[in-house]
């Protein structure tokens, strides 16, 4: 495994890391695969496992602490994290969104769900725009330190607001964003490219990107067409965004460059994400080891300029 500081910090994470949103604790409750699975990454060296308040409301927070604490890993040899602004609860008016009371209840639950005093890192779910961005950045900076977290970061969020939130905490002498989660992938670039690293890689935030294989799109598994019990199978709605005759065609038209290479496409859609410089991490998903073992091996895959190109070309259809 290959690490990567997280944009300017001194933390260093997996180029690879493992995510918990729609997997473990919510569609995966088989408590024995699970372990198998994150006992293999830390094998491969992933030290950074992804996960949220939200993610089947609080039982994959749940899930992964008993995973950790059945393989026994120290503490400090795990980089975690978690992210607050989904309702958590059907009837509480105020829990919900980037309030201070909602944070600072919300970090603490978080961490009584996942048996640990603290999080490498905090995330802001979605920008809020019902509170003021000054009560934002003050909730997460006095998050960070009181020690509940190390260090805070956005998810999906504006990058004029990423920029408006690290230029205000550092004005005020208060903790600043460090890193950003958005989705990104070879069928989705442009907001990240076009909008987002301009802003981010200049002021050291380190990039953390989710759905980097398109919902298993970039995989190829769906070349033939939807298999049974597959995600997409089971969600319409990201099947709609990903299922398409261009899409399809664009992947189908990887493989030669992935044969070529010797590797999958899943590791070439990995290894391109890599290629950026701003990017501190990939995070993937795995129900089955065999997905692990193949994802990991995109850590280290260099891909030339002129395999960037091939790939340019056949993204651009």
């Amino acid at each position: 495994m290959k690490y990567r500081r997280l944009g300017n910090t001194g933390m260093k994470v997996s180029a690879v890391s493992l995510g918990a949103w729609l997997t473990y604790g919510g569609d995966v409750k088989e408590k024995k695969l699970i372990q198998s699975i994150v006992e293999k990454a830390l094998e491969h060296g992933i030290n950074f496992f992804d996960n949220a308040d939200v993610y089947a409301r609080g039982e994959a927070e749940k899930f992964m602490a008993e995973t950790y604490e059945a393989i026994g890993v120290e503490r400090h040899h795990l980089v975690l994290s978690t992210k607050v602004f989904w309702p958590m609860s059907d009837d509480d008016v105020n829990d919900t969104g980037l309030s201070r009371k909602h944070i600072m209840e919300s970090i603490d639950r978080s961490l009584d769900r996942m048996q640990t005093d603290y999080v490498d890192m905090y995330f802001a779910h979605r920008f809020d725009p019902n509170t003021p961005l000054e009560e934002i950045v003050e909730a997460f900076s006095d998050v960070v330190r009181s020690g509940r977290a190390h260090y805070w970061g956005t998810s999906e969020w504006p990058a004029v607001k990423i920029a408006e939130a690290h230029a205000y905490a550092k004005a005020s002498g208060l903790a600043a964003p460090v890193t950003e989660q958005p989705q990104y992938s070879m069928l989705y670039r442009e907001r990240v490219e076009k909008e987002i690293l301009p802003v981010t890689e200049p002021k050291g935030i380190g990039l953390v990107v989710w759905s980097p294989l398109a919902q298993g799109m970039l995989t190829g598994k769906y070349d033939n067409g939807v298999p049974e019990n597959s995600r997409f199978s089971q969600y319409e709605n990201t099947a709609s965004r990903f299922m398409t005759d261009a899409n399809a065609a664009k992947v189908k038209g990887l493989k030669k460059i992935a044969d070529d290479l010797g590797i999958t496409r899943s590791q070439l859609a990995l290894a391109w994400i890599l290629r950026q410089k701003g990017v501190s991490s990939v995070i993937t998903g795995a129900t089955k080891l065999s997905q692990l073992e193949d994802n990991v091996k995109a850590a280290d895959v260099e891909l030339s300029q002129e395999q960037l190109e091939a790939i340019d070309t056949v993204i651009a259809g």
